[in-house]
């Protein structure tokens, strides 16, 4: 009986292991998927996630707060400034305006060297340039109403060539394709300017150096201001006139209205000399030229590129129909 029951117990002891021993291979299976591809296979041969314990390894990253995020919103609260001081105070928005753009390229090198290229930062950088931009170009149609047609024409085609070119790198090369990664089959022009960054920086810093030498121009040269030589007149001076009652509260202070006559005087106070903002604009004009010449071309490549995209999904949809007889 003892024997019997001994063959039993045996025979018992095997089975359990046989069943063991598969669940147990299919295990080391995936762990060793698991830390080789980190991807693993079922028995029908589809893909498994891989286990929580390697997700668990990594911490949470906030990529709001990665550093070149942190210049990127300092950018803005940098341009947010210059556009207040614009009106009245030309050298400080000047310089405000200046450091906001050359910050650009510092936050390219901190997403490089601390490892933190990120989708979100490549669009908030894009877009802060161009609002930033579009600020200055409307501060300058209205300096200079005659030549408005100009600066919308400029915004227009900023927007429209970096907005197409955007949308046409997601839509034919993929989510995970850069703007910046131009063939040279379809631009060799647009190739050295998103792939040389010494072209890149200089283009868009003396872009910038053009409109801010304009900026300033508005307030030193009578040639392209007229209104710098006009009279002060009696209204305005009636407006400042001694003894009239002054609001001396701290806020009115710190947030004086723009368009009073104090503020006139005051930018009349803060002109400058025309001849170092004659010399920047000279010297930039070129590469300004070059600069929309480049966004001609990139909307007009990237309308073609999004065209041929079109007519292979065309063809594939077997359109045009043929017409029956």
């Amino acid at each position: 009986m003892s024997e019997r029951r001994t063959r039993r117990q045996a025979a018992l002891a095997a089975a359990a292991a046989a069943n063991d021993t598969p669940t147990k291979s299919n295990n080391d299976g995936v762990a060793m998927s698991g830390n080789g591809n980190d991807t693993g296979k079922d028995e029908n041969g589809l893909a498994v996630a891989p286990s929580d314990s390697k997700s668990e390894n990594h911490p949470h990253e906030n990529i709001f707060m990665f550093w070149p995020n942190i210049i990127g919103y300092s950018r803005i609260v940098l341009a947010i400034a210059s556009l207040y001081y614009m009106p009245l105070h030309p050298r400080t928005c000047s310089i405000l305006y200046s450091i906001s753009c050359l910050l650009d390229a510092l936050d390219g090198y901190a997403a490089r060297y601390f490892e933190q290229s990120t989708r979100f930062g490549a669009v908030l950088d894009m877009v802060t340039d161009r609002c930033t931009t579009s600020c200055l170009l409307v501060f300058l149609s209205s300096a200079f109403p005659r030549w408005a047609i100009v600066f919308q024409g400029l915004i227009s085609v900023d927007f429209a060539s970096h907005y197409m070119h955007m949308y046409a790198t997601l839509a034919m090369s993929g989510s995970d394709s850069s703007h910046k990664n131009v063939d040279k089959s379809r631009s060799w022009l647009l190739n050295l300017y998103y792939t040389n960054k010494i072209v890149l920086f200089v283009c868009c810093a003396l872009n910038e150096v053009f409109f801010i030498a304009l900026y300033l121009l508005s307030f030193s040269s009578p040639l392209l201001s007229p209104q710098l030589l006009e009279p002060l007149g009696e209204t305005r001076a009636n407006a400042i006139q001694t003894g009239a009652q002054v609001n001396s509260s701290v806020l009115r202070q710190l947030f004086t209205n723009p368009y009073s006559a104090g503020a006139l005087e005051m930018a009349r106070a803060n002109k400058m000399d025309s001849t170092f903002p004659w010399i920047l604009a000279g010297v930039s004009a070129p590469v300004m030229a070059l600069k929309q010449f480049l966004n001609i071309v990139q909307l007009v490549k990237a309308s073609r590129w999004l065209g041929e995209g079109d007519v292979k999904a065309r063809k594939l949809a077997g359109l045009p129909r043929k017409k029956s007889d």
